[in-house]
Order: C-alpha cells, then sequence, then structure tokens
C-alpha cells in the first residue's frame, strides 16, 4: 500500500471515485498503488500524515449519520459521504477531497490497462504523431 495508506479505506474510497476500478484485480490494484506511490514519494511528510489523516476521517464520519464506518457502507451512501466532502463548506475539507480525489485518478488511469480501455495513446512525438 502507498506511504502507508490504510488498504481497505483507500480501495473503498478509490472504487467509490472510479466505479469500475472494483473490478480490478491483484495486478490492477498493484499498479494503481505504484503510481500512487510515486505521487506521493517526495511530498512533504506533513502532507502524507494528513492524508493518513484524512482516510481515517473518511473512515469515521459516516457513523454520525449511518451508524457505520465507510468501508460498511453500500456504494449509494459512499457516494453521498464523498459528496459531502467534495461540497463541504470547509475549505480545507474541500481542498483534502480534491486532493485526495485527484490522486485516485491518476492512479487510475496512469495505469497500462485503464489508459488502453479509454484509447489514450499518447506518444513523444506529441501532436505530430496524431497526423
Amino acid at each position: 500500500m502507498p506511504l502507508d495508506l490504510d488498504t481497505e479505506i483507500f480501495r473503498a474510497i478509490v472504487s467509490t471515485i472510479v466505479p469500475e476500478a472494483a473490478a480490478m484485480d491483484d495486478q490492477g490494484w498493484h499498479d494503481l498503488d505504484l503510481v500512487v506511490e510515486a505521487l506521493l514519494r517526495d511530498r512533504p511528510s506533513n502532507l502524507k500524515r494528513q492524508l493518513r489523516m484524512f482516510l481515517r476521517f473518511i473512515q469515521w464520519l459516516p457513523l454520525v449519520r449511518y451508524c457505520r464506518p465507510f468501508t460498511s457502507l453500500n456504494q449509494a451512501a459512499r457516494t453521498r459521504v464523498l459528496a459531502h466532502l467534495q461540497n463541504d463548506p470547509i475549505k480545507k475539507v474541500r481542498v483534502g477531497f480534491w486532493g485526495l480525489r485527484t490522486i485516485v485518478l491518476a492512479g487510475y488511469y496512469a495505469r497500462a490497462e485503464a489508459a488502453q480501455a479509454i484509447g489514450y495513446a499518447a506518444s513523444p512525438r506529441g501532436w505530430e504523431a496524431a497526423r
């Protein structure tokens, strides 16, 4: 797991933000973890600590409304929890969510299988390759 992030919480969040991720095999999750690890490797330790704390916050926040942690919720309830965070009145919560969402999307779509599935064929030749 990237930089000691809680695997169960992180995967539940990834599968909520990108529902197709739920169908990934172990290799897909490993590849996603490698991308996330590379993204976070050179980040300051306090930022990584804040990310771990934010994941724990997401895990326990639903206790208030659903009396269950995030990982025990169904997809619809998880989506509602994350929708609340992305629109939270507290700016730090919104910023934290959008940072996490960016990491999740980068981790998922940077995998070779995802790029191939969506027809992404980047080339070092840039626009010249499209001609």
